[in-house]
């Protein structure tokens, strides 16, 4: 898929993100926006999850472990055809599949139940673990929040995917540095994330994570590295693509009302 058709579809997830939570007035725009072009390259270019073995585990997986980040993943799920678009719109309402955090039971395409910060990539380690014991050769994708690695959970897990050599598991942090009291690094700082993760044990790649061509070069390393993990550290820009949100921490839970609705979504329509 060239990068025009991957810009266009980074720009729906993004468009869409903004309608959830608007039409709820409840979520978290700040850290889905940053997640356009890493989903798009995931789903579109990565990951062979399609709309007839989205029920099976037979298949490349996504855990989001930063959970409340949904709106992006219902959003990169829409694009699939996995889920209809005009369901976004029951984002947040009672009785709904699409509840603020991902809800593994309640449809097909979500991979785990997420919510509880540090849970999800556990999660994710143990499906590694079980897709290698089983001879299941499909890879398993975790995307962290930068914040979320505060938490120990974290780190018992990375030191775990290590010593059993789990090359099956990606790893993304989404590392925007902000979370939501303030900066990263003012609250307490889990960087340098490089240093760190190959302390642990794994492959690390740096990258841009708003540039098509850094993730998908990334994803192609991880693929290609043997008896270890990879962690693809991915700068990002919280908000991205809406002018008042962008490195705003202000943002992470907060939806957009009024004309700030209107605004948001001038500014995605002209990226």
């Amino acid at each position: 898929m060239d990068k025009e058709k991957l810009r266009q579809i980074a720009k729906r997830i993004r468009i869409n993100v903004i309608k959830q939570v608007s039409n709820a007035q409840s979520g978290h725009p700040g850290g889905s926006l940053d997640l356009a072009e890493i989903l798009a390259v995931l789903y579109f270019e990565e990951m062979d999850i399609t709309v007839d073995n989205a029920g099976s585990i037979d298949r490349d997986r996504l855990v989001l472990s930063k959970g409340h980040a949904s709106p992006a993943l219902y959003a990169v799920l829409a694009e699939k055809g996995i889920l209809d678009e005009s369901e976004l719109l029951s984002f947040r309402k009672l009785h709904t599949r699409l509840q603020g955090h991902p809800d593994m039971n309640s449809m097909d395409g979500i991979d785990m139940s997420t919510g509880s910060l540090g849970q999800g990539f556990s999660a994710a380690v143990g499906m590694s673990l079980a897709n290698k014991l089983s001879g299941n050769d499909h890879r398993i994708y975790c995307i962290c929040g930068d914040g979320e690695c505060e938490e120990g959970q974290i780190w018992e897990a990375a030191m775990a995917a290590a010593h059993y050599h789990c090359d099956n598991l990606c790893m993304i942090i989404d590392e925007n540095g902000l979370q939501i009291d303030g900066t990263t690094e003012s609250v307490i700082s889990p960087a340098p994330f490089d240093v760190k993760m190959q302390a642990f044990g794994w492959h690390t790649v740096s990258i841009d994570g708003h540039d098509f061509d850094a993730i998908k070069a990334a994803l192609d390393e991880a693929r290609a590295t043997k008896l270890k993990p990879t962690c693809i550290i991915a700068k990002t820009i919280k908000g991205k693509g809406v002018s008042f949100m962008e490195n705003e921490a202000e943002w992470h839970g907060k939806a957009p009302s009024g004309e700030l609705i209107a605004r948001a979504l001038k500014d995605l329509e002209e990226m």
